[in-house]
């Protein structure tokens, strides 16, 4: 059995143990109210229809919460005016259990039993969630992700000890090859540094000759 009610200016089709939200009601919580606004009752071919009200035709109810919605931005402005205009908007609500069809009856309320076994059914998903945690968290010796390095078998051993062998072993008498020094292009240097390094190889240059002539008495004196 069902029926269809007016609250609010707007319609809602309930039937008993459903939970509707209406426009605020002038109801504490926990508190009982009467629809009297009823226009169809009934069910299939035997469904009553008022007009527009079914006189003596009643729908109760007890209110669980009154409250706000989710806030709605408004924003409003004008092109070329200077004109911006910004606000929220809260609805408030009710929320109310259908306890009865023409005749009002108690709210039913879930036993003891059926709220500690959701807490219950709550706690046996965690472990799943915690191994997948686990999982997650476990990292590589590195410390970057989880380590998938498998462990060596006895013929990888084998290989690196044979290349080892098979690599040349450094002696006491094997000396690092010094790298030479090469000579900078004396045509980069300015006439400041060829002065310089001149005086560094003990090669005699007139310093008030030009940087052509200069440089060809160091290269005369190098050779």
């Amino acid at each position: 059995m069902y029926a269809v009610i007016e609250t609010g200016g707007k319609q809602y089709r309930v039937t008993e143990g459903d939970v509707i939200t209406v426009e605020k009601l002038k109801t504490d919580a926990g508190k009982k109210v009467i629809f009297d606004k009823v226009l169809v009752m009934g069910d299939g071919k035997d469904a009553e229809v008022g007009t527009p009200y079914l006189d003596a035709a009643k729908v109760y109810g007890e209110v669980i919460e009154n409250g706000k919605g989710s806030k709605v931005i408004i924003f409003k402005y004008k092109a070329k005016k200077d004109y911006r205009k910004k606000q929220g908007h809260r609805q408030p609500f009710s929320m109310v259990e259908i306890t009865g069809i023409n005749t009002d009856k108690p709210r039913k309320v879930k036993p003891a039993a059926e709220k500690a076994a959701e807490p219950a059914a709550a706690e046996k998903k965690k472990p799943a969630q915690k191994k997948a945690a686990e999982k997650s968290s476990t990292k590589s010796p590195t410390g970057k992700g989880t380590s998938n390095m498998k462990p060596k078998t006895e013929e990888m051993k084998k290989a690196d000890t044979e290349a080892k062998k098979v690599a040349p072993e450094k002696t006491a008498d094997s000396k690092p090859v010094k790298a030479e020094k090469k000579t900078p292009s004396l045509k980069s240097m300015k006439k400041d540094e060829l002065i310089a390094f001149a005086k560094e190889h003990n090669i005699d240059v007139d310093e008030k000759a030009t940087k052509a002539v200069i440089i060809e008495s160091i290269e005369t004196n190098l050779k």
